[in-house]
């Protein structure tokens, strides 16, 4: 089987980036999000990033105006009926993740492979709030999707050989790199990540160095492009927070555990760049 029509779930920055390098490889996609006005800030989005790469070169004009071409909004889980291929970007919430599901379950052919985006949660448990886990997977792209080379491709014990093979040939048409992951919490890059992130914040804790000398330590003596703090910064203290959070509730593992002063951080609303402070302060356009 081959991937000629994509659909994606969610329109915000994940899944706006899915969108794009989809319709840029030449693949029809459709877009569903939960309300109009949500739907029209992620094509937006999508739109602006287009244009960037024509400004930078990357792009032809007559490239923008093809990709855009191919990309369909919708609200409804009907418009998605003869997608081959269906990747889940929506909140990182199991419980709606699982409503979403069931209701896409009953509105795409039998053939209709899903996926989801999730960064933390285990595909198994959500494969298995539809009627065809054999034929689910996780692909976990990474932020921002039309720069990151990789794709994380999760199989479970269910999943169908040739539904995994499909889905590695649709991550190289789209330009990725697919890496294949055991479903755990985390699967590769988190599971090594997380663990060092929260080691620099318990670093800061400790005295061991401040925030800029931390950061500068990694980026020259590892050759890290950016240090733990900025790039928690970047991800969001929130998010990072809660993705912890559940691979500590997985592992029981302290290294998993989110320190002290993350807790604070996040209650005190200092969540990175969004917020504009984090571990570093931010000036708003």
């Amino acid at each position: 089987m081959s991937i000629r029509k994509v659909g994606v779930l969610g329109c915000g920055l994940m899944g706006s980036g899915i969108v794009e390098v989809a319709a840029k490889a030449g693949l029809e996609t459709v877009v569903r999000e939960v309300n109009q006005a949500l739907l029209d800030k992620g094509l937006a989005r999508i739109q602006a990033s287009l244009g960037k790469a024509v400004e930078r070169g990357k792009l032809a004009a007559e490239g923008r105006d093809a990709a855009v071409s191919r990309i369909h909004g919708t609200t409804s889980f009907e418009a998605l009926a003869d997608c081959d291929l269906v990747v889940e970007a929506i909140v990182e919430n199991l419980e709606e993740k699982k409503r979403t599901y069931a209701e896409l379950d009953k509105s795409v052919k039998r053939s209709t492979i899903f996926a989801s985006n999730t960064s933390s949660l285990t595909i198994t448990q959500l494969a298995m709030a539809t009627s065809r886990p054999e034929r689910f997977v996780g692909l976990h792209f990474f932020n921002p999707v039309p720069v990151m080379k990789l794709v994380e491709v999760v199989r479970t014990l269910l999943t169908d050989d040739g539904v995994l093979a499909t889905v590695q040939d649709f991550c190289k048409t789209i330009g990725k790199t697919p890496v294949a992951c055991k479903d755990n919490s985390g699967f590769i890059v988190n599971r090594l990540l997380v663990p060092y992130i929260l080691d620099a914040i318990r670093a800061l804790e400790e005295g061991v160095g401040s925030v800029q000398d931390i950061d500068e330590a990694m980026k020259l003596g590892c050759g890290y492009p950016m240090g733990p703090f900025a790039l928690l910064d970047f991800v969001g203290l929130d998010t990072t927070y809660f993705i912890a959070n559940i691979m500590f509730e997985e592992y029981r593992e302290k290294r998993f555990a989110p320190p002290p002063l993350l807790k604070q951080m996040v209650q005190a609303g200092r969540l990175g760049k969004k917020s504009g402070r984090g571990f570093y302060e931010y000036t708003r356009a």
